[in-house]
């Protein structure tokens, strides 16, 4: 017998896109050289840690889940973490050029994950963006196959689903709602 989960009133998790997208911002700038990635990782990760102030400030820690939701989006998490340790662990180690999937195939499972939790917490904003971050996780992975060295896929796969990640959260947590009430449209 199947039972009805409320969905928590206000916004549940509203720092995860904004996580996920530091995250995806420093595999990105990774892939870059040592002096102007070095700089774009500190200008990420200081925007990042603004921003999750920002938004801390207006919704706090979030909806409150209730049992049943919490363990079921533990669930997912748990299982996207177990997936992303393994192919950190596991691609780098199979030979020479497997190493470079890493941050696409990451990508994949962070978005498949997203997708997931969208079923889980009624977010339908969350399966746009899983879908984005496992196309932009495929492109990324042709492109390591395709090309030499970590730049082009790690690039293209972190800052790229840093962008989406954060113009998610951007809409999510009504931040795009504020600009749009300063500037008067």
């Amino acid at each position: 017998m199947s039972r009805t989960l409320r969905t928590p009133a206000g916004i549940p998790l509203p720092q995860l896109e904004l996580l996920l997208g530091a995250a995806g911002w420093v595999a990105g700038t990774l892939g870059l050289g040592s002096g102007g990635g070095t700089l774009l990782m500190a200008a990420g990760l200081l925007f990042s840690g603004w921003w999750f102030t920002v938004i801390r400030r207006r919704h706090g820690r979030g909806a409150r889940l209730p049992r049943e939701l919490r363990t079921r989006a533990l669930r997912v998490v748990a299982a996207v973490a177990v997936v992303l340790v393994a192919l950190s662990i596991v691609l780098p180690m199979i030979g020479n050029g497997w190493g470079e999937l890493t941050v696409p195939l990451g990508a994949v499972a962070i978005g498949v994950g997203l997708i997931a939790l969208a079923s889980v917490l009624v977010e339908r904003s969350w399966t746009a963006v899983g879908g984005a971050l496992v196309v932009l996780g495929a492109v990324g992975a042709l492109l390591a196959l395709n090309t030499a060295g970590t730049a082009v896929p790690y690039g293209v796969v972190g800052l790229g689903g840093a962008a989406v990640l954060w113009a998610a959260a951007a809409r999510r947590t009504g931040a795009v709602t504020d600009v749009r009430e300063r500037i008067g449209r």
